[in-house]
Order: C-alpha cells, then structure tokens, then sequence
C-alpha cells in the first residue's frame, strides 16, 4: 500500500461537455467526488493524497470560469469542514496560495487550523500551485536565508525550503482522464514515484479506480535505480 498517493484531477471539463452540461457542473461533480476518493483512500489505509485542484496555469482561463471555481473551492471547504474534523482528516495546501481570492483563502485557513489536530488521513490541496514556481520559491527562499554563504546547495536543502517539507514524497501518482503529462505537478517529489493513467475522467473515478490503480502499483517492482540482488 503506498503511504503517499498524488493525483490530477483531470477530465471535469470534457465530462460535463460530453453531458451537455456547463464546464462549472463538471466542477462540481469532480468536488463531489475529491470527498468519495478520500474516503476510500482512508480506508484502505493511505495516509497521504495530494489532490492537484488548480494549476498556476489556470489562472488564464476564462475569468467567468475561475471565479466559479474559487467559489465551489470556497463552498467545498466551508460545507464539508465538520465532516473532515468528524472523520479525522487532517487538511492541508500548497501552493501560491497568497493569489487565492480573500474569501477562499480565509475559508481555507479556517479548515487547516480546524483539522491540525486531526490524526487520520492528511489530504492536500494544491493550489495556484506549479512545480516550477515551487522550485523557483524554494530557491529564492533559500537564497534569502544564505547571504553570502557559498558552500554548494544540496537536495536537502532544497527539499527544505519546498511548500510543505513534511509531505513525504509520492510513491503513486494518478492521473484521469487519459492524458499521459505531468503538467507541472510535483516536478520534484514525483521523481521516483509510479505514474499510473486511467481514461477515466475525474468525477467517475470512486473508490473501484482507486483499487485498480493500487493493484497495479503493488505489481511493479521499484528499484531507485538498482539492480535487484540475484
């Protein structure tokens, strides 16, 4: 069982298209289920899901389109937080998040301080989150803390300075939807990590996906780059 699982969530668009329904009910489909897939992945016994909600990127999206998502962000969050504290779920983010809208960014802050305490499953949410812009502010964080200190720069330090540096890296990443990209999703912790790509778009994707993409992550044999001693 991997103690860490990432997934993009991708397909919400094309799925409400397909339905003959507006973009923003995909959405809401997809938020729907972000709380189906936590649930499940709590049960099987995963203690990580980092969820990639909305991209740096996404931000050149229509503004019609990104203002209702803040908004289903900031509805998800405020409805479901006496769920997440009754079943033990710890939250979390990451990203730019300082960009988010005040009202988002407030109901956001409200649930971590809520859930910190909580001890089951951690989810967290990456949002206006990239992995280059995490790497070009882990940097520059660093930078700041080592003026006029040139000893070489390592992995850890990097590591470090990362949005959340106790967020062990991923072991499983999925993806929906079908498309095979990472799209600038966790470009450091996915290094060694299993990609795993269902055509299944986001709000069909339960708890039997879920199964299926564990199942073949426990077939391959992860070997970091070693031979496996004979």
């Amino acid at each position: 069982m991997p103690q860490h699982i990432a997934i993009i969530m991708d397909g919400n668009g094309r799925w409400a298209t397909e339905r003959g329904l507006p973009r923003s009910e995909g959405h809401r489909a997809g938020a729907r289920q972000l709380a189906t897939v936590a649930d499940a992945a709590a049960r099987l016994g995963v203690q990580y899901l980092t969820l990639y909600a909305f991209s740096t990127e996404n931000w050149r999206r229509p503004i019609a389109e990104v203002t209702a998502l803040m908004g289903l962000l900031r509805e998800f969050v405020d409805e479901r937080l006496p769920e997440l504290v009754e079943r033990n779920i710890r939250l979390w983010t990451i990203g730019r998040t300082d960009d988010l809208p005040a009202p988002t960014r407030n109901a956001l802050r409200k649930a971590i301080e809520a859930t910190s305490h909580n001890t089951g499953i951690t989810v967290t949410l990456a949002l206006s989150y990239g992995g280059r812009a995490e790497i070009a502010d882990a940097v520059t964080r660093l930078l700041a803390e080592r003026a006029g200190d040139t000893r070489p720069v390592t992995e850890d330090d990097i590591r470090r300075h990362l949005y959340h540096p106790d967020l062990p890296d991923p072991e499983l990443m999925i993806r929906t939807g079908g498309e095979h990209r990472l799209s600038n999703f966790l470009l450091w912790q996915l290094s060694y990590a299993e990609l795993y790509v269902t055509p299944v778009y986001w709000p069909d994707f339960g708890e039997q996906q879920l199964r299926e993409a564990i199942d073949a992550f426990s077939r391959r044999e992860r070997r970091f780059g070693n031979v496996p001693a004979k």
